[in-house]
């Protein structure tokens, strides 16, 4: 969305009368002026065909109702593709989480259990030969053959338990690392589809006047150009100018009353700005003559309620209250 000011040919005139006529015959309180409008041009920043234009040019729209949409065929194939890329790591991920599969565990527990029960009856054979070794009964290689089969039990079961935790475990850390930042990188790619299909469709940023409408459906639209012009009715103000005589009697939060012609009514507006220099001044010496015709542009914004018996252009009174 980008915010421009509305200059028009009837605020130009305006400011062509302050030079003529001054201030309002019979009053030093009465200015002229205009109503400016600033505008808010609505563009997507991804280009494509306009499929959706839901507004029409002078009507009221509220904040979040949707504006235009654009063509995003491509955009929603990004966005499913970026949801099963980020699905198949976060499983990826998950089962290195949890090691191996539960019959793989259970097998290995099994292996353990008899590598266990070996070692115990190695053990047995061994203890019974070394005492009939004492008594001379069994020669030195059975006693050496019986500790052998005794401690290669013993590795056995070392070696099973160890690889039964191993598989409980899951993967390495540094391998659950990488898996951690494949899911991130898939759900930071997801995002960036998310947001590309979001920006197909824009939505009115908050109440307003639908003041133009610059495609039509069909049309192609180049990415960042404005397919909408909203004016909102904060965004309309008086804009008057006033003699550096009178500068010092203004001040901002002063209220203002704002007439027109054909005006039902006098409408009130509060001074948010006054300029801190002087426009359309003469290339001269500032001496007491040429002082007069310094002036200075003061701002006032109005209620939403007035603001929408408002035109951008409308040369208007203002009176300071």
């Amino acid at each position: 969305m980008r915010l421009r000011t509305g200059t028009t040919l009837a605020g130009g005139l305006a400011l062509a009368a302050i030079f003529m006529t001054g201030c309002a015959p019979g009053s030093s309180r009465v200015f002229q002026g205009y109503i400016e409008g600033e505008y808010v041009y609505v563009a997507s920043p991804l280009g494509g065909a306009l499929t959706n234009l839901a507004v029409a040019r002078g009507e009221q729209v509220k904040t979040g109702q949707l504006l235009f949409e654009l063509e995003r065929g491509s955009e929603a194939a990004a966005l499913q593709q970026a949801e099963k890329n980020l699905v198949q790591a976060q499983s990826q991920l998950d089962d290195l989480n949890k090691g191996k599969r539960p019959t793989e565990i259970a097998s290995l527990e099994a292996q353990v259990e008899r590598a266990r029960a070996d070692l115990k009856l190695a053990a047995v054979e061994f203890e019974r030969r070394e005492k009939l070794g004492g008594e001379d009964v069994v020669s030195r290689e059975e006693l050496d053959q019986a500790r052998a089969q005794r401690d290669a039990d013993q590795a056995q079961v070392d070696q099973l338990t160890a690889d039964l935790e191993t598989a409980r475990l899951g993967g390495r850390e540094d391998v659950v690392h990488a898996a951690e930042a494949t899911v991130q990188s898939q759900q930071a790619a997801l995002d960036k589809a998310r947001w590309s299909f979001d920006q197909k469709q824009q939505f009115a940023p908050t109440n307003a006047f639908v003041q133009d409408t610059l495609y039509r459906s069909g049309e192609w639209v180049a990415a960042g150009n404005p397919v909408v012009e909203l004016l909102p009715p904060a965004n309309i103000k008086v804009r008057f100018f006033v003699p550096e005589t009178a500068l010092a009697r203004i001040h901002a939060s002063q209220a203002v009353s704002v007439t027109f012609d054909g005006g039902r009514r006098a409408y009130s507006a509060t001074i948010n700005y006054i300029s801190k220099q002087n426009e359309f001044t003469p290339p001269v010496l500032y001496n007491r003559e040429n002082r007069a015709k310094l002036v200075y542009m003061i701002e006032g914004k109005f209620s939403a309620a007035d603001a929408a018996d408002l035109r951008p252009g409308q040369p208007v009174d203002v009176e300071l209250k």
